[in-house]
């Protein structure tokens, strides 16, 4: 297949391609004129209806102070001389506005004023002073909360108007004095009624949160006794203060416990170099006094330890235990000393040698004794530290039970202080509403009487101007909106830059007689001239649109023919098969020999237009493997041009159109005729026009203006673009000239 590229200007132009440009608005106004006569109609017959029975209204007013002293006292008594209020006081209600214009507008108020009036006027109703609300019109009575200030400064100030409109004068003026005397009633009824609900709503109240107070001290008590604490959050400060003070004398004593190790170390090296016989130390560790000696020095030195972490050096039980330490050392050191003077003797006994029995002789007795001090003081090191692991471990665990602790206690403390907080205010409230019970609550002043009720201008001029100038406005607007929503194409300027494709031509609406003159001179053409091909062919669709169409078709295949040429569309009903017999129509004034098959299996139409059989056609060519039977199939209408029906409706038609039999009838049609046009079935529609546009040199759309969309039709490009499309033909387009 061979594509062109050919511009645009070289194809033939059509005279009936629309202006664009500032002419857009005019066209749209134009195409829904009869959109905005019909909404210029509608409000100028309301504007008319309106101005013929309109009647004269009178309005009359007054105006009255809603004034609240209802809390003023309380709030007085609840906030300390000198200091502001704060949040945490007892919250009384704002002063509603909104809802005391509700309460003069409701229907219980109202009423007792419709009663009033029943002595001057016996047939007035609730829905003659306050309206109807199914009839949706501005009601005769209207509350206003007059605007205070005065430009952006404007604030809702504390007086209300109330206006009522009638068509008697006197009416209005005498509602509105009875709606006055029904206000004041309600405004001394409300004051009494609304401060004693106040004052039992606090003696209903205070039982309850005395309950609350209680019980809630209950439970902190209860907590406390339970845990024997007062305040965690105090506590486990404290106990993290004494664990880092363990901390810091476990430290010191383990390092004084590493310099008395190195001592004992030093002296043992002294010993046994000044003596150069380890018998010294064997025969202290086989002294089963000396270790059970020393065995109570460590435990006096443990117990010391313990003692000294809860009590200070000068407490009696520490004193005790220095005291018992110091006993426990001298007994050490005699024992030391017997041991010694018993292992010389042993010696002598034994009859060992001089040199044995000198060198232990030559023992220090002061190394000995320094040697029992160290070792003394290593165990009690020893002991101190244990202790203090053992604390730091106790108090470790002591805090990890403070958090829950704190939390609970973090949960029962404010509910105390809370609960005693609204107590006190309860009770001062319940003071104070005590002696405002005498006093006004919201208090309703009237500041301007009802007067006799004047009269409202209407003007019925002014009415119909003004239906005159929204009723075009109105048309104009709904016009654009429509004209936005529809997402319809409507001009070939559209057509074109939203497919970016050739527009072909733009053929107009084609009327039933549209057969030109010239056109039964076709006959001459051909050899075939009788009567019924005559008469068939006077129903060919024939306008010079058509004659230019096929022209630009002609320039853009030059210099390879398009064979094969296949209309389709995006949507069905935009024209295919009338413009398929138009431009076969056209290619046979051309002195072309044309075949037109109607494609449509589904949905054929091919032979209605042109009242034909369709007995036989596509579906059984299809079917039928033979050649030499194809013009049996085939029925011509003009010397020139022939038809190719549908024939009978197939179970499955894309079957049938992507058969090796369909493109090799083509191939042979491309042959025998000068151009062959297929009338397909809309793309979007089903799969046999994608099928079909596979075996055709080129491919044409139209679409009809007016009907199909954006969106539709930049589906149907999207599908035909990787195929032969050549261009597009605009139908159906309007403001042509006729011919």
């Amino acid at each position: 297949m061979v594509k062109t590229d050919l511009n645009q200007a070289q194809l033939v132009t059509s005279p009936a391609q629309e202006a664009v440009g500032i002419r857009q608005l005019s066209t749209i106004l134009l195409r829904r004129r009869f959109l905005i006569l019909g909404v210029s109609g509608v409000v100028m017959s309301v504007a008319t209806f309106l101005t013929v029975i309109t009647k004269p209204t009178y309005q009359s007013y007054m105006q009255i102070l809603v004034n609240s002293n209802l809390y003023d006292g309380v709030r007085s008594s609840n906030t300390p001389e000198g200091s502001a209020s704060k949040a945490t006081d007892f919250n009384f209600p704002a002063v509603d506005y909104t809802a005391h214009l509700k309460i003069m507008l409701s229907s219980n108020l109202i009423q007792k004023a419709v009663d009033l009036l029943r002595s001057d006027y016996p047939d007035i109703t609730l829905a003659d002073i306050k309206g109807q609300k199914e009839k949706r019109k501005k009601a005769p009575l209207e509350v206003i909360q007059v605007q205070g200030g005065i430009g952006d400064n404007k604030f809702p100030s504390q007086v209300f108007e109330i206006s009522f409109k009638d068509e008697n004068p006197v009416k209005t003026k005498k509602v509105l004095q009875a709606l006055q005397k029904v206000y004041q009633d309600y405004n001394i009824e409300q004051q009494k009624q609304r401060l004693n609900k106040g004052l039992a709503f606090v003696n209903t109240r205070l039982p309850e949160i005395k309950k609350e107070v209680s019980q809630a001290e209950q439970n902190l008590e209860q907590f406390r006794r339970k845990h024997n604490l007062l305040d965690p959050e105090v506590q486990s400060k404290i106990l993290l203060e004494s664990l880092a003070d363990v901390q810091k004398q476990l430290q010191t004593t383990r390092a004084q416990l590493q310099d008395v190790q190195a001592r004992q170390d030093n002296l043992e090296q002294k010993m046994a170099s000044s003596s150069q016989n380890p018998l010294i130390s064997s025969s202290l560790s086989q002294s089963s006094r000396y270790q059970m000696l020393l065995n109570e020095v460590q435990q006096t030195e443990l117990a010391l330890a313990k003692e000294r972490l809860r009590y200070t050096d000068d407490y009696p039980t520490v004193e005790k235990l220095k005291q018992q330490r110091q006993s426990q050392l001298a007994l050490l050191r005699q024992e030391v000393g017997r041991s010694l003077e018993d292992k010389a003797l042993a010696a002598s006994n034994t009859r060992e040698p001089l040199l044995t029995q000198g060198q232990m002789a030559g023992v220090d007795p002061k190394l000995v004794d320094e040697l029992i001090l160290v070792q003394t003081a290593a165990l009690g090191l020893i002991a101190n530290q244990k202790s203090l692991t053992d604390s730091e471990q106790q108090l470790r665990s002591e805090l990890n039970k403070y958090p829950s602790l704190i939390a609970e206690y973090n949960r029962l403390l404010p509910k105390v202080e809370t609960n005693r907080k609204t107590l006190e205010q309860l009770l001062q409230t319940q003071q104070s509403l005590g002696l405002k019970i005498a006093q006004g609550g919201f208090d309703w002043q009237v500041l301007e009487a009802p007067a006799l009720g004047t009269y409202v201008r209407r003007n019925r001029l002014l009415l119909l101007l003004g239906g005159a100038i929204i009723g075009p406005i109105l048309g104009i607007a709904a016009a654009l909106i429509w004209e936005k929503l529809n997402d319809a194409i409507y001009s070939t300027q559209d057509l074109q830059k939203l497919t970016n494709l050739r527009v072909l031509g733009s053929v107009p609406k084609l009327p039933q007689d549209s057969v030109k003159k010239r056109f039964p001179n076709l006959a001459l053409i051909g050899q075939r001239s009788d009567a019924s091909l005559v008469e068939t062919s006077s129903r060919l669709p024939i306008h010079e649109t058509l004659d230019m169409i096929y022209q630009n078709i002609q320039i853009l295949k030059y210099p390879f023919p398009f064979k094969s040429l296949m209309l389709t569309s995006a949507l069905p009903g935009e024209g295919k098969t009338t413009l398929a017999l138009g431009l076969g129509a056209s290619a046979a004034h051309m002195h072309q020999r044309v075949l037109v098959i109607d494609a449509n299996l589904r949905y054929p139409s091919l032979h209605k237009k042109l009242e034909l059989s369709n007995d036989w056609g596509l579906s059984l060519l299809l079917v039928d493997e033979t050649v030499s039977h194809i013009q049996d199939y085939i029925q011509p209408i003009h010397p020139s041009i022939d038809i190719l029906t549908a024939g009978p409706i197939p179970e499955d038609t894309a079957k049938l159109l992507s058969s090796k039999r369909m493109k090799e009838l083509l191939e042979l049609f491309e042959q025998t005729y000068d151009l062959v046009l297929i009338d397909a079935p809309s793309i979007l529609s089903t799969v046999d026009a994608g099928i079909v546009a596979s075996f055709c040199n080129g491919i044409v759309m139209v679409e009809r203006m007016g009907k199909v969309t954006r969106t539709e039709l930049t589906q149907a490009i999207e599908i035909l673009r990787r195929l032969n499309l050549i261009g597009i033909i605009a139908n159906d387009v309007s403001h042509f000239p006729k011919v």
